[in-house]
């Protein structure tokens, strides 16, 4: 691998490794910040929402749900990228300092063995819905929920190509009878 990506993998991180960077931070007074999604296909509003997040704090960990995960949660058709894209894509964010994957439907796990500062979601998310929110509060911490950006999500990015197909397949058959 290059060195770029070798950077980049270096993100990629196991609970263990995670926990020990989040002592070393906190014995430092820096904030770790945490959030997770599917982030199946990579857009705009995950760009936003993951940069606003990280100026929350020092140090931003996403976790990423599984494969397995993502299609208990979204349906046989999801994910479209498999956790080694996914992984990678989040990875190279210039703005995420640690991604970890996670095999169950919530991270809530993950929450309480990290313990972060701050937990992040999007805003379609409300402070109660948040997993993992009493953990944090209880704790000290901070729950955050930041403005969603109308327009932009998989699902509609995912319901644009299949309208495209069927559009294209209509049009194929079409040709196809003349």
């Amino acid at each position: 691998m290059n060195f770029i990506l070798n950077n980049v993998t270096e993100k990629i991180k196991t609970l263990s490794e995670i926990k020990v960077k989040v002592s070393e931070l906190k014995l430092k007074n820096k904030k770790v910040v945490f959030t997770n999604g599917c982030f199946d296909i990579l857009h705009f509003g995950h760009l936003s929402y993951l940069s606003r997040a990280k100026e929350l704090g020092d140090f931003l960990i996403v976790a990423l749900n599984s494969s397995a995960s993502v299609s208990r949660l979204k349906g046989a058709h999801r994910p479209i990228n498999d956790d080694l894209t996914r992984n990678h894509m989040i990875a190279s964010l210039e703005f995420v300092d640690a991604v970890i994957i996670f095999d169950e439907n919530t991270p809530i796990k993950l929450i309480k063995e990290i313990n972060p500062d701050i937990l992040v979601k999007g805003g379609d998310w409300s402070l109660n819905e948040i997993i993992g929110s009493e953990i944090v509060l209880d704790s000290g911490g901070q729950v955050k929920s930041l403005a969603f950006i109308e327009g932009y999500s998989t699902t509609s990015i995912e319901s644009k190509i299949l309208e495209q197909g069927s559009k294209n397949n209509s049009q194929k058959n079409q040709n196809t009878k003349s």
